[in-house]
């Protein structure tokens, strides 16, 4: 069984980290707006304190992702580069 991308993980949390304050807040009977930016400043602040290695994880795997030492080819690749020189006989290299 495959587990899950980080991401997804730490994209769930931020929301439950944002939306659980909130509803507390909401059915507390604060007024929507101050709920929404106290749930705000809650989420941001706890994202920042107790989801650190997920996010250090994210920003690695963006980091390889963007830094690799060979582009990645695909296997259709090869067939769209002969498709595109043989319409345009110009963009052939020599």
């Amino acid at each position: 069984m495959k587990s899950v991308p980080v991401w997804i993980w730490y994209t769930v949390l931020r929301i439950v980290l944002f939306a659980v304050p909130l509803a507390v807040l909401l059915v507390a009977g604060v007024n929507p707006w101050v709920s929404t930016a106290v749930a705000a400043v809650f989420g941001l602040s706890a994202s920042l304190i107790f989801l650190r290695r997920p996010r250090e994880q994210i920003a690695t795997d963006l980091y390889a992702a963007r830094h690799r030492e060979e582009p990645v080819v695909r296997a259709d690749d090869e067939e769209e580069d002969a498709a595109v020189d043989a319409r345009d006989p110009e963009r052939r290299e020599p």
